[in-house]
């Protein structure tokens, strides 16, 4: 299903994840004639997302069905994007869960499902990607990782580790891809107070989907290959990897 005028000459965002908080606020920072598809499972619920993108410039907004977990169908779902709408100019990876890590310390299936969804589906998304837009010879893919990657903590080490797991394949993979017209953006934001992270206490140096927003946005543009959110914790975190093992394990979330 597509939304707005159809205009063909317009460039295709693929928002990977079509109800993330921050990845509408992406969507919506893009859309100006542009056309976006927005994945998602329950595609067709998707009526409040595609009137805020037209209203925001799009030149169409289209849907695809899109189950992250159901990494068998992700090449046909690309398949249908690229049939529909011509080739990806940028796809941006949304999804992911945080899960419970107080059950997952105990409930190994949904340890596994966290991970599965933060780290597997994101692989083999990445993998497609890369592919077909290196065919293209041009193409940009924002990729969300996390502080909490960067050096694991006790309090939520499942979701860390699932993190800290995209980051090294994110980086390689940026590596490998240089040269060949397709950009990855690594983006490694801090606490996002959002819908995902609701009833939390703030951790130091948070910020917004609509703060994340504007840094992946300027990065696309400037050609970056890293962001983060805010910038201070860049300094932040190399001062945190020296930190004695006694110390950090106490460190909250």
């Amino acid at each position: 299903m597509t939304a707005g005028a159809n205009n063909e000459d317009a460039e295709t965002v693929l928002l990977l994840g079509g109800r993330s908080e921050i990845g509408l606020e992406i969507a919506v920072r893009l859309a100006p004639g542009r056309r976006i598809v927005l994945a998602a499972r329950r595609s067709g619920e998707l009526e409040q997302q595609t009137k805020m993108l037209l209203d925001a410039g799009a030149a169409a907004v289209g849907v695809v069905e899109f189950d992250a977990d159901a990494t068998q169908s992700h090449g046909s779902v690309f398949a249908q994007v690229t049939a529909a709408h011509g080739p990806i100019s940028i796809a941006v990876l949304a999804f992911g869960i945080l899960g419970d890590q107080s059950r997952a310390e105990n409930d190994a299936a949904h340890a596994v499902a966290v991970v599965h969804t933060d780290y597997v589906a994101q692989v083999s998304i990445l993998t497609h990607l890369a592919e077909l837009m290196k065919r293209q010879g041009r193409g940009k893919i924002v990729v969300f990782s996390s502080v909490a990657g960067v050096r694991v903590r006790r309090a939520n080490y499942v979701y860390g580790s699932a993190k800290a797991g995209l980051d090294g394949f994110a980086s390689g993979l940026g590596d490998a891809l240089h040269g060949t017209g397709v950009q990855l953006l690594l983006v490694r934001p801090g606490f996002v107070i959002g819908k995902m992270t609701e009833g939390m206490t703030p951790a130091p140096m948070s910020s917004t989907p609509s703060q994340v927003a504007d840094a992946v946005v300027r990065g696309l543009k400037s050609g970056a290959t890293r962001v983060w959110v805010p910038r201070i914790l860049q300094p932040v975190f190399f001062v945190m990897r020296l930190l004695p093992q006694s110390i950090w394990r106490r460190m909250p979330r």
